[in-house]
C-alpha cells in the first residue's frame, strides 16, 4: 500500500472490544519512538551472541519431504545453547548450488510446514527454518511451553533466564547450521525474513550478528514494551501486559528484549511490513522498531496484520514482490 494513500487509522469491521489500530493513524504511528536503552543493553546481547557462537550445532539433514518452487525441502535437526536439539526444515536449490542463504523465523505457535515461505525471496537459494526452542512439534523442549500465551512468559522473572533471549540465539545457531551445511553460501551474507515472533526476534538478533547483510520484518512484535502494556491485544502481548500488572518489576527485564531498543543499533538494510490494524501486535510496536532502526529502512504498509480482510490475497503478493525487489538491491544478492 502506498503510504501517501494511508493517512489516517485504519476501520474494519470487528468484533474486538478494543480498537485493534489504538487510534493511531500512519503519522502518528511514523513517530513512535524506541524506549530508553538500559544500562549494559549492548554487552548483555554481546555476551549471549558470544555463547551462541560458541556452539556446534551439529547439523544433520532428513529425508526430502517435499520438493517445490525450485528447492527440496529436507528435514533437519540442529543444536542451541543450553545444550537443546531443536528441528525445522532446509531448503536447497532442486538443481545446481545455491548463490545466497537465507535464515527464516516464524510466528508465535511456531509451524509445522514450510508453507507460504516457500517460494524463497530470490532464485538459486538455500534457507534454513528452523523451531525456536518451545514452539512447534519440532521445537520441543522439556519445561517451555509450546503455547504462545505461557512461552512469552517462560524465565521472565530475569533477562539472565527469560525465554525469548533464548531463542534469539537458536537464530544464530540456525544461522551457523545453515553455513556449516550449505558451505557455499558460508562467505555470503545472509538474509533474514522474520514474520510477527519471528520479526520481533530478528529485530533483537539482528544487531549483533554481522553474517547478516538484510532483512524483512514483517509486523515485529516486542516493539517499545512501555508503551506495549498500555495496549490491548489479543496476542502474546496481552499475557505479558497481565503479568506486568501483578509484577510491574518486569518492565526492568522487559528492557533488554525491546525490539524497538535494539533496532537502533541495526545497520543492515531493512524492509518493515507494518499493519495499521493488528488484533494481535498492536501497530504502535511494530512502527517503533521502524522508526527505530539505524540503518537503510524501506516501510511497506498494510491494512492489517493477523486478521483476513478483504484484499488480503492482493496485499500479500504485493508484499512478496516487494520483497523480493528489496533482497534484489542487498547485499545478500
Amino acid at each position: 500500500m502506498d503510504i501517501a494513500e494511508t493517512p489516517g487509522a485504519v476501520a474494519l469491521a470487528h468484533d474486538f472490544p478494543f480498537d485493534p489500530g489504538h487510534g493511531y493513524g500512519l503519522d502518528r504511528l511514523l513517530r513512535v519512538p524506541a524506549p530508553p536503552e538500559p544500562a549494559g543493553f549492548e554487552a548483555y546481547w554481546r555476551e549471549r551472541y558470544e555463547a551462541a557462537l560458541a556452539v556446534d550445532p551439529a547439523p544433520e539433514i532428513g529425508a526430502v519431504e517435499e520438493v517445490r518452487d525450485g528447492v527440496r525441502i529436507h528435514g533437519m535437526t540442529f543444536s542451541s545453547v543450553g545444550g537443546v536439539r531443536l528441528g525445522g526444515w532446509l531448503a536447497l536449490p532442486e538443481a545446481g548450488p545455491a548463490e545466497r542463504g537465507f535464515v527464516i523465523g516464524h510466528g508465535y505457535g511456531g509451524r509445522d510446514r514450510v508453507g507460504p515461505d516457500v517460494p524463497l525471496p530470490l532464485p538459486r537459494s538455500a534457507a534454513i527454518l528452523p523451531c525456536v526452542r518451545g514452539m512447534g512439534e519440532r521445537g520441543r523442549v522439556p519445561g517451555i511451553p509450546d503455547v504462545a500465551f505461557r512461552h512469552v512468559l517462560e524465565g521472565i522473572a530475569s533477562r539472565d533466564t527469560y525465554v525469548i533471549a533464548d531463542c534469539a540465539a537458536d537464530l544464530w545457531c540456525a544461522a551457523t547450521a545453515l553455513r556449516t551445511l550449505v558451505p557455499e553460501v558460508a562467505e555470503r551474507p545472509l538474509g533474514y525474513l522474520g514474520e510477527s515472533f519471528g520479526g520481533g526476534l530478528g529485530a533483537l538478533a539482528l544487531p549483533w550478528d554481522a553474517r547478516f547483510g538484510a532483512a524483512r520484518l514483517t509486523v515485529p512484535t516486542f516493539g517499545n514494551h512501555p508503551l506495549r502494556l498500555t495496549l490491548e491485544s489479543v496476542g502474546s502481548g496481552e499475557s505479558v501486559r497481565g503479568y506486568a500488572a501483578r509484577h510491574p518489576e518486569v518492565a526492568e527485564v522487559l528492557a533488554y528484549a525491546d525490539a524497538a531498543t535494539a533496532a537502533r543499533r541495526i545497520r543492515v538494510p531493512v524492509l518493515v511490513a507494518g499493519a495499521l490494524f493488528d488484533p494481535a501486535v498492536p501497530p504502535p510496536g511494530q512502527f517503533a522498531v521502524y522508526n527505530a532502526l539505524g540503518g537503510p529502512k524501506e516501510l511497506h504498509v498494510l491494512t492489517a496484520g493477523h486478521f483476513e480482510h478483504a484484499g488480503l490475497a492482493e496485499e500479500t503478493a504485493a508484499l512478496g514482490e516487494a520483497t523480493t525487489a528489496f533482497f534484489g538491491r542487498t547485499p545478500v544478492a
